[in-house]
């Protein structure tokens, strides 16, 4: 029997079959040793294999090939990743810059994270309603700036609903990773994209026996009305829990400057092809950077990704 992960409480995972029934599941004891590490060897959006027992339960017995993820470096565990989401079209990154401000080196890690593992990114600037005279100007200069890159950018009021009807189009037939900080109002945003979401999780919570909704882990929200079948759902949105922080993982140094889109198009008239961009005689970086074809903003994060390899904080997944 096949199914998709909709939902991780731990150490329960919800999976709906492809004959649109919904079972508990748990992972099969030897799952782990197969070298995976990971706080969550299982993510929503994987397509597993399960075996069901007497009790109306599962075990987890496969993990179809993924074709792409997002993985962060764990919070308490430095040598093992979180993975967000699996099988995932894109990504909407909600950020504000106020009430929470979230900074450019968390966006440019989740950017340049996601482009490692090829997962196009929607830009979200929430709380348009928040903002004074000098917040929406810098707000627009962000807007710009990512703009500029070539990220698609929105700006909305979830709280007012304004602009959020721009972001539907984007959702349809796809399977959409929501994340940003704790705060951004992603939950807010979720009621306003999903008429009825609360509904339709509560009916996912109460369809097994491990309790109600909960934001402190993922899960797949289907965007439809809640008479609708769960096996017929084309479009999904992922919720996630808030995220501090984002360290990134298995990025190695080489390949950092591929993932800065800006940065990767001026390394190719670097004169050394092994470039780091820091200091070397001919970089073209580091020229772009003095004439402002690069943010500076942009640089600093990319030198923070640098240096969290060359600190050791960041181990290669296996």
């Amino acid at each position: 029997m096949h199914g998709l992960v909709i939902k991780n409480t731990g150490s329960w995972y919800t999976v709906l079959t492809d004959d649109g029934q919904l079972i508990d599941c748990k992972i099969k004891g030897n799952f782990r040793l197969k070298g995976i590490r990971s706080t969550n060897p299982v993510a929503v959006g994987d397509r597993v294999g399960i075996v069901p027992n007497n009790e109306g339960t599962a075990f987890i017995t496969e993990i179809e090939d993924r074709r792409n993820y997002i993985i962060r470096k764990s919070i308490n565990l430095s040598k093992q990743s979180h993975i967000l989401a699996a099988n995932v079209d894109q990504a909407i990154l909600v950020v504000t810059v106020v009430n929470p401000q979230t900074s450019t080196t968390f966006i440019d890690r989740f950017l340049a994270s996601a482009e490692a593992y090829r997962v196009p990114v929607v830009l979200v600037f929430n709380k348009t309603d928040l903002l004074d005279e000098d917040t929406r100007r810098y707000q627009e200069a962000m807007v710009h700036l990512y703009q500029t890159i070539g990220y698609e950018c929105y700006q909305i009021s979830a709280e007012t609903g304004a602009g959020v009807e721009t972001l539907q189009p984007l959702l349809k037939d796809k399977i959409t990773l929501l994340s940003g900080n704790s705060g951004v109002g992603k939950s807010t945003l979720i009621n306003c994209l999903v008429p009825g979401a609360s509904q339709r999780t509560a009916e996912i919570s109460d369809a097994h026996n491990t309790g109600q909704h909960t934001t402190t882990f993922s899960e797949m929200i289907p965007l439809s009305t809640i008479h609708c079948p769960l096996s017929d759902v084309h479009s999904w949105l992922i919720d996630t829990p808030g995220i501090k922080g984002f360290g990134t993982f298995d990025i190695e140094p080489e390949e950092l400057t591929s993932y800065f889109k800006e940065i990767f198009h001026f390394s190719q008239d670097c004169k050394f092809s092994n470039c780091t961009h820091t200091h070397e005689p001919g970089c073209a970086v580091l020229k772009a950077l003095e004439e402002h074809y690069i943010a500076e903003s942009r640089y600093q994060s990319y030198l923070s990704m640098l240096e969290d390899k060359d600190e050791g904080k960041y181990r290669a997944a296996y």
